[in-house]
């Protein structure tokens, strides 16, 4: 089942502020837990916590969620286009394999930014090859979860 993880109420987005929507792909749910020599120790929560401070802090609302599915994850790009002016995104596995993210992506007409863990460029060769970039305006990889908060410093920028 998917994870759809939101601020709580008391907390919530004002509708005042610019939304970046932060998707997760599958697996990522495990993080902490799923080889911490390679994805580190954090969990999806602590990342989460991360991205709404960073958010906070750059004036942003942050619609943070994760799943195993790849349509669903179209369906909240897909979204994204009318409610959001940004998307952070790190696909996981789709990274290398999914051009219905690609469409999307591309579809969406705003910035993207592409999250990774990991150096991707220091791992099996397949992981080398990313779809994402093709819709990405930049790539940031292998700073583990300072990365998410690197991309919402990009595009607090661009927007």
């Amino acid at each position: 089942m998917a994870q759809r993880t939101k601020q709580p109420a008391s907390k919530g987005r004002q509708s005042s502020l610019p939304a970046i929507y932060v998707l997760n792909g599958p697996n990522l749910n495990l993080l902490g837990q799923r080889q911490p020599e390679i994805y580190g120790r954090d969990t999806l929560a602590d990342v989460e916590r991360l991205c709404r401070q960073a958010g906070e802090k750059l004036g942003l609302g942050i619609v943070f969620r994760q799943s195993n599915h790849e349509g669903e994850l179209v369906d909240w790009i897909q979204e994204a286009r009318s409610k959001a002016v940004g998307i952070v995104i790190n696909a996981g596995a789709y990274t290398h394999t999914s051009v219905a993210l690609l469409d999307a992506l591309s579809a969406a007409e705003k910035p993207v930014i592409e999250v990774h863990l990991s150096n991707i460029f220091r791992r099996e060769n397949f992981r080398h090859h990313s779809y994402i970039s093709m819709a990405a305006k930049g790539v940031i990889c292998g700073f583990g979860p300072k990365g998410y908060v690197l991309a919402l410093e990009a595009l607090a920028e661009i927007v």
